[in-house]
């Protein structure tokens, strides 16, 4: 992950504590390293320890042609559902509990990548909704003012049972048939429903292709 903040390489090297987990236990028993670690090498994170180092470590893992970068996409592509975090969960800060729901529902998470995504990109996408959805041109707006987050996921039956975990479509209604769905718990109005999910068992591959392969 590439974080940003003010002082930021300072501020995660405190937060993630010492490197080796025995002594950020001892001196910084809340970091990451103490709670996640085990030992001088598996510290369960890396941090960057200069502005170089941070920019060369970035550039090696994002910048670049993507054919010949380092990172490469963990997407399988198949038996798999499209699930979009929509800009206001990731603005206000939600996507950590999102992402926990999902995986304690029993589901895999395959992929993931965040995108700024253009209007026209997001308008070729949410093509088939345009005439039918009435708050297409608002969608198309939210969705454009912001990251968004990319999930492959994975289940048996994937597209089915994961429309059902996110619940109805309106927040409203999900609160009222599925108050323990996504939609239900982060939803403001039927724009701002939390997530975008695949409508369709057949568009499941093709959705995750398109994010994590064309794109």
């Amino acid at each position: 992950m590439e974080l940003i903040a003010n002082g930021a390489i300072q501020k995660w090297r405190q937060f993630i504590g010492p490197t080796n987990s025995d002594k950020a236990r001892a001196e910084a028993p809340n970091s990451i390293r103490a709670m996640f670690g085990t030992d001088g090498t598996k510290n369960a994170v890396h941090g960057s320890d200069s502005p170089t180092s941070a920019r060369r470590e970035i550039d090696f893992w994002f910048g670049g042609d993507a054919s010949t970068r380092a990172m490469q996409t963990t997407a399988v592509m198949n038996n798999c559902t499209m699930c979009i975090i929509k800009p206001h969960i990731i603005k206000n800060g939600q996507v950590g509990q999102v992402i926990d729901m999902i995986l304690n529902a029993g589901f895999e998470i395959s992929a993931a990548e965040m995108f700024n995504l253009s209007r026209p990109m997001i308008e070729e996408f949410y093509c088939v909704y345009k005439g039918v959805l009435p708050e297409y041109v608002p969608l198309i707006e939210h969705m454009s003012n912001g990251p968004t987050l990319m999930l492959e996921v994975r289940q048996e039956d994937a597209v089915q049972a994961f429309r059902s975990f996110t619940g109805p479509y309106d927040p409203e209604i999900a609160k009222h048939l599925a108050p323990k769905s996504i939609r239900a718990q982060f939803g403001g109005d039927r724009v701002k429903n939390a997530v975008h999910c695949t409508d369709l068992p057949e568009d499941g591959n093709l959705e995750c292709q398109y994010f994590f392969d064309v794109l």
